[in-house]
């Protein structure tokens, strides 16, 4: 009997997973050190609830971390950098550098991320219930697309109601506000008929003041702003499902979503390989990629 030497391949790719681990570290590393520097900063300028955002910041990006050991799964480099930089673009630069109100589209730009981001975590959250063998039933590549993009849409949701709530009860303004110049009702017709009827805002003095000379119109109060959050969204969640249905439909062969969909590491047999496979909808296991650590290949 005669084992097989390990092919060199397997030490190259162990080489590229480190240089991507080292990339990924390295990005951490940078945005904690300004995340750090913006803390100093907010201490001498008596912001103590910018201090606040900072340390939440560092604590949101200890989360991959944990989820990774928690779920037993491989958060792939990009995807877990593009976690970090959305968690400093939304705490650091939104908050307290005021990107939010500063630069036009940047609250729409994270939601669709958010929305992208969540469906990712949704669909491995069901693919690693799939592959459990507690679990006889095996979802089809639709249903975990179907999965993906409705735990996206809900988490989408609960954080609108947070935002509610916040504005309501603590008197903040997550929901920011927009100019309306036309107004579409039905409270507004003198017959009381369920025809609506359209008002332009030409005048509009609140308190003495003009608001036709600033802000520009009636305010909104939030509600253009929930529904845009939303609309985007589900175009994030939407992307995501449809890639990560497409890379479970053609067992795993895109690249790119191999790249943001989190690995589940398999735990058969042994518990206590480090190996990992690629998430394929529950497809039987090809070759050596799921042989129990120490067993080789042997031939005559």
């Amino acid at each position: 009997m005669k084992k097989r030497a390990t092919p060199k391949k397997t030490l190259a790719e162990t080489a590229v997973e480190q240089r991507r681990r080292v990339r990924r570290l390295t990005i951490r590393g940078v945005l904690s050190f300004l995340i750090v520097l913006a803390m100093v900063r907010a201490a001498f300028m008596h912001r103590y609830e910018n201090i606040f955002v900072c340390v939440l910041s560092l604590a949101l990006f200890c989360v991959p971390m944990l989820i990774e050991r928690s779920l037993a799964i491989d958060i792939p480099p990009l995807m877990e950098g593009i976690i970090y930089c959305f968690i400093y673009a939304a705490e650091i630069l939104g908050e307290i550098n005021s990107f939010y109100t500063l630069i036009p589209g940047w609250d729409t730009m994270l939601h669709t991320m958010n929305g992208f981001l969540v469906a990712a975590v949704g669909f491995s959250l069901v693919d690693l219930f799939n592959r459990s063998e507690r679990f006889s039933v095996k979802l089809s590549p639709l249903f975990l697309a179907i999965v993906a993009f409705c735990f996206s849409m809900t988490v989408g949701v609960l954080w609108e109601f947070f935002e509610f709530s916040m504005d309501q009860f603590f008197g903040t303004d997550m929901q920011k506000d927009f100019l309306v110049t036309t107004i579409n009702s039905v409270t507004l017709n003198p017959d009381g008929l369920n025809n609506v009827v359209h008002l332009p805002v030409e005048s509009l003095v609140v308190n003495g003041q003009d608001w036709m000379e600033f802000p520009g119109g009636y305010i909104d109060i939030g509600l253009i702003d929930t529904m845009k959050d939303l609309m985007v969204n589900f175009v994030g969640a939407v992307v995501f499902s449809v890639i990560g249905f497409f890379y479970v439909k053609s067992r795993g062969k895109g690249k790119l979503a191999a790249s943001l969909i989190p690995v589940v590491l398999d735990t058969a047999n042994t518990g206590k390989t480090d190996q990992s496979q690629k998430n394929t909808g529950g497809r039987e296991p090809e070759g050596d990629t799921l042989r129990p650590n120490g067993q080789t290949d042997e031939k005559e």
